[in-house]
């Protein structure tokens, strides 16, 4: 069979292309088109209307990341909630913690998590964990509604546009701090620093104003445009680096990113991005006041 090749184009100014031996799922959904491919460098990558969204090679940073920074932080996590992240990474995640007794997971597409547990067994096993639960319904409508009452949410979101536009917004993030708990934690997707400085720029305008606490930290992911990439943390009250607990993100086992000393490296951001984030004494005070 003849190699060829897929390609990622990435806000009209670059391009990513990966090898593929074979393309293992296509399918199409009310929301959006989502494919399965064996690669031949990177294992099997999920793609959501063209967009990369998980790669074999190295899903684990993405998905260590986003679960363990609030999971590591929280006194008690019990309760989580997992806003989209259909293809089951997080959820693998987040149920490393002994502490957790329940994670829901809310995807709004149905085909998303049916490609997982069939192609993706590396993220996707975790969705037949018996302390999963999920449920197949938009997000924003789930937070909007719901009576129960959470201690992290992770919003792993794709970008915002199209169904995931919503969890971009102010109305979502009042709701996701009615859910939470008393000293209650919210993750989210955030962008590229490179790229898109303006998106999280946004996001922590909509979250300053609901939480006592929210700030954005940094991964590297391979195969995601720029290689560098934010999520913001959001609190309504423990602090990301001083609460850190560090006896139970060093008893985490199997990882291989996450570690308390790469927690704290997250929180710490580059010039650029401070610039671009609007820098002023209290925004630094708020990163510099980790260390």
């Amino acid at each position: 069979m003849t190699m060829k090749w897929v390609d990622e184009v990435y806000k009209g100014v670059l391009r990513t292309g990966f090898r593929v031996r074979r393309r293992l799922f296509k399918g199409r959904s009310a929301f959006q088109t989502v494919e399965v491919v064996e690669t031949a460098g990177h294992g099997r990558l999920l793609l959501i209307d063209g967009m990369t969204m998980v790669s074999d090679r190295d899903e684990f940073v993405y998905h260590e990341m986003i679960a363990h920074a609030p999971l590591c932080v929280h006194p008690r996590p019990r309760r989580v909630l997992v806003v989209g992240g259909g293809d089951g990474g997080t959820v693998r995640e987040v149920l490393r913690h002994a502490c957790v007794e329940s994670c829901a997971l809310v995807e709004i597409d149905s085909l998303v998590v049916g490609a997982a547990k069939a192609f993706l067994p590396g993220t996707g096993r975790a969705l037949g964990d018996r302390r999963c639960r999920v449920l197949i319904q938009d997000g924003v409508k789930f937070v909007r509604e719901t009576a129960e009452r959470f201690d992290v949410v992770i919003v792993d979101s794709t970008e915002p546009f199209g169904p995931a536009a919503e969890l971009f917004g102010p109305a979502f993030y009042r709701d996701t701090s009615r859910i939470l708990t008393r000293g209650g934690i919210a993750v989210s997707q955030a962008g590229s620093p490179f790229y898109e400085p303006g998106t999280i720029k946004n996001l922590l305008a909509i979250l300053r104003p609901v939480f006592r606490v929210s700030l954005p930290f940094l991964f590297t992911n391979m195969t995601y445009p720029g290689g560098l990439w934010a999520f913001t943390f959001a609190s309504k009250g423990p602090h990301p680096v001083r609460d850190l607990n560090r006896r139970r993100a060093a008893g985490l086992k199997g990882l291989r990113w996450y570690s308390p000393a790469m927690h704290a490296a997250a929180f710490t951001l580059p010039p650029f991005l401070q610039d671009a984030l609007g820098r002023n004494p209290r925004f630094a005070r708020r990163i510099e006041g980790f260390k």
